[in-house]
């Protein structure tokens, strides 16, 4: 009587734990379906380490084609913090996804104004966002790696065949049938099976476990795919249909999966069953078979994995940039024509906290000169940014913005490279002759190609690696050869000389200040024509340099700005 007891106890103490698990379940999704309305638009709270960027650009990495952002424009722009900014993503698919499009520019206006529709859809329906975001959640991450990496590590396993295994599972059927004709003979022959497959099982075990993780990604991808396909709405029909086929083309990957998949595969957790499935797997070597048969099934279907991971990363994308368009105070969606110029109206910085808006209107180069700290660096920043988020998310920070079709570069936030052992102006001139390399395809440009369309570049203090006669002279051919080969150049540069020798190919632009009382102030905003002040000197004042330099400094500027010569303290010409 005592042992019922005790086993009724134990029972009605597990199915407690049970329910109590289910409750507590239950109670998170719920907070967690609560989180999803109240914070929809709400910063990203995130936190990245520097070797989980080399991880989320392994999508983009394995799908490059045509023209994209690259590293040194990439890293000027400072655009790993904008995606950081806008990745309200759950999924590795949908992370990956979304770094992979703010890298990869669309020339086409169809394939934008489908994004379109898909983020003002999952706007203007909370509740399909919200279930489709439950959805991605369960999808989740792949932990340490990106998913293209443990799809590239399947390639390690070399061709495999399940003829041990299936010898290792007769030689076992056998010393059972010889059992029941001579026990004693039967159980030894069982005895030393028993032993070799133990030996073989767990060799070949230690060798997969690690490529098991992509398995499980797998299934989690056939399962978000399943749940994804409820939604019936017509936008999403070409995306449906891709993850129809892809999961029919996977259809037998689960079946029999428990034998390889099972949480408690070799765990040791003492359950029963568990102990049971295990003596089964070492014997018979059934989930080592399986995982044969699905690593087959894997690489013959590689293209419709992929194929899941980006129709699935590009709906979740497209619900992260709705919540990020949530965030913004302004933004428009970019009107693109076939003239090669740029109109906008209160542009501004994605990742400033109070950004200060300025409107931009020209249809040609434009060169932009002002003081220290003035905010030209700024600026042609904002306008690179905006222009990549145009043709790739159709999102811009502005009230409006028209433009054409571009493909953009810039030479910006360089540094000498000391392991290579190249100087400043080594690395400055390598990176200024690639935009000029693009301006000059090896072949003719086809049309509707990407060599067609016209190339924006952005340029901060081109040459200031080298002296200033060599520099103005240089500059000078370089953002002219710029302006004039199916280009649009925004250029800053301290040298006042370039705005007269390039005023036929540049609009002139400036950014000012005000100095009043020892201090300075900015105002941020752009203003036409070229700058008509300097501050450096005035700047080592307000620091608390001492006055005697600042005296004889202003009075060599004054001397070579009134002569074009520069004198020694004592009047005479400085050889």
């Amino acid at each position: 009587m005592e042992y019922v007891i005790f086993a009724v106890v134990m029972a009605g103490a597990l199915l407690f734990l049970m329910v109590k698990g289910w409750l507590d379940y239950q109670k998170s999704e719920k907070r967690f379906i609560e989180k999803l309305y109240s914070d929809y638009g709400a910063l990203p709270q995130k936190e990245y380490k520097p070797e989980q960027f080399a991880n989320i650009s392994h999508y983009y990495l394995s799908h490059q084609d045509g023209f994209s952002i690259d590293d040194i424009t990439w890293n000027d722009l400072n655009m790993d913090q904008v995606f950081c900014r806008m990745n309200y993503t759950w999924s590795a698919a949908g992370e990956e996804y979304l770094y992979s499009l703010l890298r990869m520019p669309c020339k086409e206006e169809k394939e934008l104004l489908h994004r379109e529709e898909m983020i003002r859809f999952f706007r203007e329906h909370p509740d399909e966002r919200v279930a489709c975001q439950c959805i991605f959640r369960r999808l989740g991450g792949t932990g340490k790696f990106s998913i293209y990496d443990y799809l590239h590590y399947l390639d390690q396993l070399g061709e495999r065949s399940n003829f041990s295994h299936y010898v290792a599972l007769v030689l076992l059927l056998g010393a059972i049938g010889i059992m029941l004709a001579n026990l004693p003979v039967g159980l030894l022959l069982l005895v030393c099976v028993m032993i070799y497959n133990n030996i073989t099982y767990f060799r070949v075990k230690n060798e997969i476990d690690p490529y098991i993780v992509s398995f499980a990604y797998i299934f989690r991808l056939l399962d978000a795919a399943r749940d994804i396909r409820l939604q019936k709405e017509e936008i999403f029909q070409k995306e449906m249909e891709q993850l129809k086929k892809s999961c029919a083309a996977m259809g037998s990957f689960k079946r029999g999966s428990v034998l390889i998949m099972s949480q408690g595969r070799m765990s040791g957790s003492g359950n029963p069953l568990d102990m049971l499935l295990d003596f089964f797997r070492m014997g018979f070597h059934l989930d080592l078979i399986k995982f044969n048969q699905m690593l087959s099934q894997v690489r013959r279907h590689i293209n419709e994995v992929d194929q899941m991971i980006g129709t699935l990363g590009k709906i979740e994308a497209m619900i992260a940039v709705g919540a990020y368009r949530e965030s913004l105070e302004i933004y428009c969606t970019p009107e693109f024509d076939r003239e090669t110029a740029l109109r906008a109206v209160n542009l501004y910085h994605p990742l400033l906290p109070q950004p200060v808006t300025n409107d931009i209107d020209t249809d040609k180069s434009v060169l932009i000169t002002g003081s220290n700290a003035s905010g030209k660096s700024t600026f042609l920043k904002t306008v690179a940014i905006n222009s990549i988020l145009a043709q790739t998310i159709h999102t811009v920070l502005a009230e409006s913005y028209q433009t054409a079709m571009f493909r953009m570069v810039s030479s910006m936030s360089l540094r000498d490279d000391i392991q290579g052992g190249e100087s400043y102006y080594m690395v400055e001139i390598k990176s200024l002759k690639r935009i000029l390399d693009l301006l000059s395809p090896a072949e003719p440009a086809q049309e509707g190609s990407w060599e067609a369309l016209p190339v924006l570049c952005f340029v901060d203090e081109v040459l200031r690696g080298t002296n200033t006669v060599e520099r103005i002279a240089a500059s000078t051919q370089i953002l002219r050869s710029m302006a004039q080969n199916n280009c649009m150049c925004f250029a800053a540069t301290h040298d006042i000389e370039l705005t007269h020798l390039l005023e036929e190919d540049y609009h002139n632009y400036h950014f000012s200040e005000t100095i009043e009382e020892n201090d300075i102030s900015f105002s941020y905003r752009i203003l036409e024509g070229r700058a008509s002040t300097r501050n450096a000197i005035k700047l080592l004042g307000i620091m608390g340099y001492d006055e005697k330099i600042i005296k004889e400094a202003e009075k060599l500027a004054g001397d070579f700005l009134d002569s074009g010569v520069w004198h020694r303290l004592d009047g005479s010409l400085a050889e």
